[in-house]
């Protein structure tokens, strides 16, 4: 098997994310957090309209509205996505009553993204693309001039690896991400530039 590269998202990559996205089953194409409707109306869309969320991505991607992201590739396909967002176009996510008005988002918020999502395809999970994923998505935001990033994960020892969206905790603890607000299993962690 072919080794993994790790590199930003390019827009000749845009096809083979659309196969990628369709490949694990992931009709949402990175688009829940922007999303207005309420949750029925989110089960619906992917259901039914999956390529609306493909639209909206690359509109959001070519329009570069603050959504940038990384990919692993290998073998002439995508395995992996790492979304970032600069946070104020991740409201959504931020709104969530788990973390609405917690302290540690106070202060200055300018500087710093949000990984919105971690996916590795399924046949090719628990062989380190996340880690790597991260890694890229860490550098990018270096070259950025972020000041900050910010993830929601989750413990994987308490979900399936399907449900790990927003990236198992293990890889941003080994990236020298700290908790910030660590109420389990719901933990926000931090990497300050």
């Amino acid at each position: 098997m072919s080794e993994p590269s790790f590199s930003a998202l390019e827009p000749s990559d845009l096809t083979a994310l659309d196969a990628f996205f369709e490949r694990c089953d992931a009709g949402c194409h990175c688009r829940y957090w922007h999303f207005t409707g309420d949750k029925n109306a989110w089960l619906a869309r992917c259901a039914h309209a999956p390529a609306d969320n493909a639209r909206e991505f690359r509109e959001a991607f070519e329009t570069g509205s603050g959504m940038q992201g990384v990919v692993a590739r290998a073998e002439g396909e995508i395995w992996g996505w790492l979304k970032l967002s600069a946070a104020e176009e991740m409201t959504k996510l931020y709104d969530q009553r788990l973390y609405r008005g917690l302290p540690c988002f106070n202060g200055d918020r300018s500087g710093t993204y949000t990984v919105g999502c971690v996916l590795v395809d399924p046949e090719r999970r628990r062989r380190g693309l996340a880690h790597g994923l991260l890694q890229a998505g860490i550098e990018l935001c270096r070259k950025a001039g972020a000041r900050r990033i910010e993830a929601f994960p989750r413990r994987a020892e308490l979900v399936s690896d399907g449900e790990l969206w927003l990236g198992p905790y293990s890889i941003f603890e080994r990236a020298g991400f700290q908790a910030v607000n660590d109420f389990q299993p719901y933990p926000v962690m931090r990497l300050e530039f």
